[in-house]
């Protein structure tokens, strides 16, 4: 006869949160295999959203385009220092994208896409912190009625969107801002702060 403990209640619990924690990132493979769309002009929608937006490490930018990749609306906020974590990812987007465009849920077929720029510490190559970005990009869009488009990373080396193996040295984490074409008009500034926001920032302050 054999004798053993069965595993606490607080235990199993324990297990079952890592496990599911660790579910919510998507890999490199999986990401190229999802048919996310190319972007045309990597570096405009880049150069664009770095000088609306001016992110320093640790800021991640969501933004919407047209089927011409204009830019609709964009939104910045600060990741709070906590475990990477796809479904806190996927809340903290959707309250931004919610908060500066109207969802398209009634649309048969997406026909606005969603980019993240996320600036941070560190190379360009995949992290597991960059897999719950793409996890919870791709469920926003979804929740949102948008099309999940591009993930790009910007760091001290420049810029690079993942999957695809496009990049460039600036922008960059450290560079200044670029100014606007001369021949555009400055497109209107997004919304940023507000109570979701707001939160993020109380949280990584702590």
């Amino acid at each position: 006869m054999t004798f053993g403990f069965a595993p606490s209640s607080a235990a199993s619990s324990s297990t079952s949160a890592s496990a599911a924690s660790a579910s919510r990132l998507l890999e490199p493979a999986e990401w190229a295999a999802a048919g996310i769309p190319l972007l045309r002009n990597p570096r405009e929608v880049v150069s664009g959203l770095h000088t609306r937006h001016h992110p320093k490490p640790a800021t991640a930018v969501v933004a919407v385009l047209d089927p011409e990749e204009r830019l609709l609306a964009s939104a910045s906020f600060i990741r709070r220092p906590a475990p990477a974590d796809g479904w806190m990812f996927r809340n903290a987007l959707l309250s931004q994208l919610r908060r500066v465009i109207p969802h398209d849920l009634r649309r048969r077929t997406p026909v606005r896409t969603a980019v993240l720029l996320y600036c941070r510490e560190g190379d360009a190559r995949w992290t597991e912190e960059d897999g719950a970005w793409m996890w919870g990009l791709r469920d926003a869009c979804t929740l949102h009625g948008l099309r999940c488009g591009a993930y790009i990373t910007l760091t001290r080396d420049g810029w690079q969107v993942l999957g695809e193996g496009r990049g460039g040295r600036r922008p960059h984490a450290d560079s200044a801002p670029e100014p606007f074409a001369t021949s555009q008009s400055p497109a209107p500034l997004p919304r940023t702060g507000g109570a979701a926001s707001e939160v993020l920032r109380r949280a990584a302050a702590r």
